[in-house]
């Protein structure tokens, strides 16, 4: 499936020069891999628009470049895919909002751990959209409600253009993650929207995302 065939959904907030995508059916990680290094060189390339895209993986178990293997569990139970992502492992599934920001920090200032906070800051004010307070916790990846992880970063750059993202748990089977150390952190729990009493559809979600993401990013 490459990357321009799949449905373009504009939000009248952003500006032109970012392109959003969604896919409706579950894309395989492999794939998304691939499309995600055309588009990013096509980007470099000044051929094609700055990009976020939207979608659901199958189950699956991805490993970061500092991806520890005694972190992995059950090694039997998802595919694995070694990825060129930072961080460890992680798990992608249905039911959770992957989102993988493709722009150009040659424009946007070169500074990765300030693109870093502004992705926390993202997934923090969407969040908030559902009355939900997501917080950074030092020395912890990703966002947490509490004690609980609710959502990954992983992020990788080349030429100086972002690629991978974020990933919301909104209603994946949260047992899945059992299978893996998340992210290198033990004994922390992870949450999602659904096992907070939040019933929102990943439709809603989407709108969330992309008016947190102009307020966010301008």
């Amino acid at each position: 499936m490459a990357m321009e065939a799949l449905a373009r959904r504009p939000h009248p907030a952003l500006k032109p020069q970012i392109e959003w995508l969604a896919s409706g059916a579950p894309v395989p990680y492999a794939e998304a891999v691939i499309a995600m290094d055309e588009r990013v060189a096509s980007i470099a390339r000044g051929e094609a628009l700055e990009c976020v895209w939207l979608l659901e993986h199958p189950a699956i178990y991805t490993a970061g470049t500092s991806a520890d293997p005694a972190e992995l569990l059950t090694p039997a139970r998802f595919p694995v895919f070694r990825s060129g992502r930072g961080g460890r492992f992680t798990y992608h599934g249905p039911g959770q909002r992957v989102a993988y920001v493709m722009l150009d920090l040659n424009v946007r200032g070169r500074d990765v751990r300030k693109f870093v906070g502004l992705l926390e800051a993202w997934l923090i004010a969407t969040l908030d959209r559902f009355g939900v307070k997501g917080e950074r916790h030092a020395g912890r990846v990703g966002i947490w409600v509490g004690e609980a992880k609710i959502a990954a970063i992983g992020v990788r750059v080349r030429r100086w253009i972002s690629f991978h993202g974020i990933a919301l748990n909104v209603a994946p089977d949260l047992e899945h993650f059992s299978g893996i150390v998340p992210c290198g952190l033990h004994g922390y729990d992870v949450t999602s929207l659904q096992a907070l009493g939040v019933t929102a559809s990943m439709a809603e979600v989407d709108e969330a995302l992309k008016a947190a993401f102009a307020e966010v990013f301008g």
